[in-house]
């Protein structure tokens, strides 16, 4: 796949581009929905004899029109939706600057610049997909602004347990620790990516060593508490019990979020390792206990838990 950065004004030559069909959509998470796009101008490229595209923005929108004042955080980084739209088979992927400058084109200097100077002869998006200034654009009024100069589909929602599958309804599950819902809404289990640093070691004294994972700032963490996961270190996968909190059994003044996984039957040094956390179940909230007889007990505890969810899981 290549990935072709693009800023406004414009910085390419379309004569350089073969007849694309694209997928229009900003794709947080890549979930089931985006994927129904995306795999559709797919099918139209191999139908038509087309390229297959996707055209995505960063920032999220959000930043640059001040809808936000918080550092956003994504279902799927930019570097982690690049992966996962070049595994579904996609031959371009365009990554738009997104900036005030193009936010205030109009629809119709949208499609001229973006759509039809990119040639663009077929576009799909969702139902609900719109573009150009405050999002004026819509998929109505699509037919008269591509003179013509294309063709295009509507994709109609995806639905799960009679709910549209959304970036929004996977942020909520995230937020309410539902991380063995999402399968159904993203096709797979919740990921981030993070690296090994040194932790207080206190894991290993009490025969749990764990691996202190810290977590790109840009992904969504789900709440705290106790998780089922599995962990990617050296392109191998490990089971294991991940505890997303502050510690407060050893630490009263901890600030930072830690994530820390107990590596089932594993005992290598991993420290400036870049891994990967799955998602699988939550186990049970944080709590504070009164001694470390009682926390070893619990630990135990939660790692009989896990192993008995991932011997069903198999």
């Amino acid at each position: 796949m290549e990935v072709i950065k693009l800023n406004f004004p414009l910085n390419i030559d379309k004569t350089t581009l073969p007849p694309l069909s694209m997928a229009l959509g900003y794709f947080d998470g890549v979930h089931l929905g985006h994927q129904k796009v995306i795999m559709e101008a797919k099918r139209q490229a191999e139908v038509k004899g087309y390229r297959s595209a996707v055209m995505t923005f960063d920032p999220h929108p959000s930043v640059v029109l001040g809808k936000t004042n918080k550092h956003v955080q994504y279902i799927t980084p930019l570097s982690e939706k690049v992966k996962l739209v070049e595994e579904l088979g996609i031959d371009y992927l365009f990554i738009v600057h997104f900036t005030l400058e193009f936010a205030n084109l109009l629809p119709q200097e949208f499609i001229d610049q973006y759509v039809i100077d990119l040639n663009v002869k077929h576009v799909v998006a969702g139902f609900d997909y719109s573009y150009g200034r405050m999002g004026k654009g819509t998929m109505e009024i699509l037919p008269f602004h591509s003179r013509e100069k294309f063709t295009f589909t509507v994709v109609e929602k995806l639905t799960c347990g009679n709910e549209k599958v959304s970036s929004t309804r996977i942020r909520q599950s995230l937020k309410e620790g539902r991380t063995a819902d999402l399968p159904e809404l993203l096709g797979r289990f919740y990921k981030t990516a993070g690296t090994v640093v040194h932790g207080d070691k206190r894991g290993r004294t009490i025969g749990f060593p764990t691996a202190n994972v810290e977590t790109n700032e840009e992904y969504i963490l789900p709440p705290l508490g106790v998780y089922a996961v599995k962990i990617k270190i050296n392109e191998n996968w490990h089971e294991g019990v991940c505890n997303v909190g502050y510690k407060p059994t050893f630490n009263k003044e901890a600030l930072r979020v830690s994530v820390e996984v107990n590596v089932f039957n594993f005992d290598r040094d991993i420290y400036g390792k870049q891994v990967i956390v799955e998602w699988h179940k939550y186990l049970r909230k944080e709590q504070k206990f009164s001694g470390i007889n009682e926390l070893v007990a619990q630990i135990e505890r939660d790692k009989q838990n896990a192993i008995q969810y991932f011997n069903n899981l198999s």
